[in-house]
């Protein structure tokens, strides 16, 4: 669950109102809870501690340098998917020896800068970037460590532009293809092969689909050791669903009890890289009303974070329940069906849609819930924008861990060729 709740009428996060941070920070901005985020790296942390497994937090979903070190202080590594995420998780010290490396389009910068930085572990997903990968290490005299990032052809019940693991996504190596690749490792003299690397998907809240999937990679990894083949570890990616709306979502410990036999079956390193599941509901995305519109068909909510702020409802359709950070007494005559939209130019910008609310008008804060995974990183300064600042609650203070960005920072880098002056 989350620290997320309502002391008397007011919104809290931990102890500090959520109206009093919005009003020192302005909105829109983000909000983290410290206990929270603490609070789900340990229960799946806690689940899997019969194995000891190697938990790299997904940048993906949350890089904020202040939420990345909080985890990696606890023990926690980093999975990153380009040079970028590598750069700050070096920036805060993480152990280059807890960083794994996904991603289907490495670029060969990013390779060497990995390569020579020392990380853990790459997961390839393709023989082109085997190649490459073979070459720089070449190049660089180094011999490094990778997975191969197998294909199960699961189809995990998923939104299909978070589902990776169906044979027509572009993710990973089909089984034979995969085999075939331990068995040619030889020839890839400046690799070693020692890993087997899964990700099925996001946003997961069965238990069967990963469970089919680490079925197939611990049979590929029997079939390998009849080859002669050992590898170390076996990562089994992250993807566990959270709670948005009405899912019911395994929790972490149903998540061990499914595929702990498979795991202590294999006798491996095992490497999980949860993302939304640590950080998904450790964030708020506060928002104020701007106007209350109201036409023939339609009432909406106009309010000062759009799409470009949480891309989420507008890319996936995805739910996000929204809050009144103050709440008032419930008046069911006055409740009204509601569009929560932004004010950028399009109809897709939306926050949510018919939403039954009461007592709205302009200058009311609301609280977009579950915004901590997917939500900044996914914002963008569409419609030149400058994007929200971010807060940490921790310990009963409220810090600015991400400073808004300003309409200097809009034309940062830009020039005009000396001719159009």
């Amino acid at each position: 669950m989350h620290e997320f709740k309502y002391i008397n009428n007011d919104l809290c996060c931990e102890d500090l109102k959520v109206a009093d941070i919005a009003e020192e920070f302005s909105t829109p901005v983000y909000i983290y809870s410290h206990k929270t985020l603490l609070d789900h790296y340990y229960k799946l942390k806690d689940a899997f501690h019969e194995i000891k497994p190697l938990i790299c937090f997904s940048m993906k979903a949350n890089s904020n340098l202040a939420l990345c070190k909080i985890l990696t202080a606890e023990g926690a590594g980093l999975d990153i998917v380009s040079g970028g995420e590598l750069f700050k998780a070096l920036h805060i010290g993480t152990d280059p020896k807890k960083i794994v490396y996904a991603s289907i389009g490495k670029t060969s910068q990013e390779i060497e800068y990995a390569v020579s930085s020392g990380i853990l572990l790459f997961n390839v997903e393709s023989i082109p970037e085997l190649e490459m990968l073979n070459s720089i290490a070449s190049n660089l005299g180094k011999k490094i460590d990778i997975s191969l990032r197998l294909n199960p052809n699961i189809y995990p019940k998923t939104h299909s532009y978070i589902s990776t693991a169906r044979e027509t996504d572009k993710f990973g190596f089909d089984t034979a293809t995969c085999k075939e690749m331990f068995l040619q490792a030889a020839k890839f003299v400046n690799l070693n092969l020692v890993g087997l690397h899964i990700h099925i998907g996001s946003q997961i809240i069965e238990s069967k689909p990963f469970i089919r999937a680490i079925d197939k990679a611990v049979s590929l990894v029997e079939e390998l050791r009849k080859n002669g083949i050992t590898i170390q570890w076996l990562n089994i990616g992250g993807g566990l669903g959270i709670i948005y709306h009405q899912e019911r979502p395994q929790t972490a410990r149903e998540f061990a009890r499914g595929v702990l036999p498979l795991l202590k079956k294999v006798k491996l390193k095992i490497i999980l890289e949860p993302g939304r599941f640590i950080a998904g509901n450790s964030g708020i995305l506060v928002t104020r009303i701007t106007y209350i519109k109201q036409t023939p068909l339609k009432n909406f909510v106009i309010v000062d974070a759009g799409m470009n702020d949480l891309i989420r409802p507008s890319l996936y359709n995805a739910y996000h329940e929204i809050l009144p950070v103050i709440r008032t007494t419930h008046n069911a005559e006055r409740i009204t069906r509601y569009d929560i939209v932004g004010p950028i130019c399009e109809s897709g910008d939306f926050l949510a849609r018919d939403r039954s609310m009461s007592s709205l008008y302009p200058g009311r804060l609301l609280a977009v819930m579950g915004a901590g995974a997917y939500g900044f990183t996914m914002s963008s300064n569409y419609n030149s924008r400058p994007r929200p600042a971010e807060v940490l609650v921790m310990n009963g203070e409220s810090y600015l861990i991400k400073e808004r960005e300003t309409y200097q920072d809009l034309i940062k880098g830009e020039s005009i060729p000396g001719g159009l002056l």
